[in-house]
């Protein structure tokens, strides 16, 4: 490395208006999404800019460090996924986006200082997914979000949920799985023995890493308890796994 020059960063591919036009969908309800999850991405594409009147704009599962600030011109967005990424910081811009309703931050390098005051300008969002990040404490600017209806925290560092949060008016789902503070009241114990309600089969090649290292670990809590169960035929389901709350969590239950 040439003295002087700045360490590069990951390489990812690169992204053509081409390769984008092609990645757009029309939802069930009509809406363009722009689907460039599962790339490779390392940096936002700047041409896609091209595209910026989509109502839905899918990034997730890639590479990227950074939301630039022109994020402010895709004015339309309603929906908007970054999970699985290695984001650590927002910009203030984002609390542009006037018309969002869901917002998915889950599995990047997110703290509470990462998230600008802007983002309480986020007067119609509904869902709002925080799992799997390093949160010890959430920011204020979280209890301005008045429509907010379902809240993601699992699996963070939080010691306690802020009374302004907990008591949003619209507020009817927080999930705070596997953090600290339920932790000292025995949650994993119980979520051990709990009973389920769902089974999701996935492909392993579906998820990104954190989410398959989870899945094994519930897998492997469900194989503990064989001796509890009255003995049956076993089925199997090649190279499928049994994710549980936590595929639920991060691809489904917050899609």
């Amino acid at each position: 490395m040439g003295k002087g020059k700045k360490k590069a960063g990951p390489t990812g591919k690169k992204i053509t208006l081409k390769l984008a036009k092609n990645s757009l969908r029309m939802t069930a309800d009509g809406k363009r999404r722009l689907d460039l999850s599962n790339m490779g991405i390392a940096a936002f594409p700047k041409c896609i800019l091209k595209l910026a009147d989509v109502d839905e704009l899918d990034l997730s599962r890639n590479m990227l460090q950074k939301i630039p600030d022109y994020i402010e011109d895709f004015k339309n967005l309603r929906w908007l996924d970054f999970h699985s990424n290695q984001i650590e910081t927002l910009p203030e811009t984002i609390g542009q986006l006037e018309n969002l309703c869901y917002l998915n931050l889950c599995n990047n390098k997110l703290t509470a200082a990462s998230l600008p005051l802007q983002l309480g300008q986020l007067k119609k969002l509904r869902h709002l997914n925080l799992g799997m990040n390093g949160f010890e404490c959430l920011p204020s600017t979280l209890a301005a979000l008045k429509e907010l209806q379902e809240l993601g925290l699992f699996d963070n560092h939080l010691t306690g949920l802020p009374e302004n949060i907990a008591n949003l008016p619209k507020l009817m789902k927080v999930n705070v799985k596997r953090n600290p503070f339920l932790q000292t009241r025995g949650e994993e114990d119980r979520d051990t023995i709990q009973r389920l309600e769902c089974l999701y089969l996935v492909n392993e090649d579906s998820l990104c890493k954190p989410c398959l290292k989870k899945c094994k670990e519930e897998r492997d809590k469900l194989n503990k308890l064989k001796h509890f169960a009255p003995s049956a035929r076993k089925l199997t389901f090649q190279g499928l796994l049994t994710p549980n709350s936590t595929a639920q969590e991060t691809q489904e239950e917050w899609r």
